[in-house]
């Protein structure tokens, strides 16, 4: 596991055209600053900008986090890359929801349907 400056942890694993980063917030403190910043360094020093962001440890995306996630998204972005998120809570969907952030910050239930972009139709 990286460790960073930042107040995060995360495990990199690189797949044909992909990236996925899982992130551990360090001592269950999961509002530190600076993820964008920390993953963008893993993307550069990659040269990928296809990233599949593994979220499953963070509790409760708090304002902090959701404005890290959309500043990540907006570099990828405009490095013509693509961004995704997987192992979001019911919770976090709820509040990707609330936010309009449900196409700006895509989720799936795991790595595979990040990757093809796959979701299964769910109800309104």
């Amino acid at each position: 596991m990286l460790e960073t400056a930042t107040g995060w942890g995360l495990d990199v694993d690189r797949g044909p055209d992909w990236i996925f980063v899982r992130v551990h917030p360090r001592d269950g403190f999961d509002d530190a600053p600076g993820l964008a910043e920390s993953v963008w360094t893993v993307l550069e020093q990659h040269f990928i900008y296809r990233v599949v962001l593994e979220i499953d440890e963070i509790a409760l995306l708090h304002s902090p986090i959701i404005g890290q996630l959309v500043l990540l998204s907006k570099r990828v972005h405009t490095h013509g890359g693509l961004l995704r998120l997987c192992g979001v809570s019911d919770s976090n969907r709820e509040i990707l929801r609330l936010c309009r952030l449900e196409s700006a910050l895509p989720y799936f239930d795991n790595r595979g349907d990040a990757v093809m972009g796959y979701r299964p139709k769910q109800p309104r």
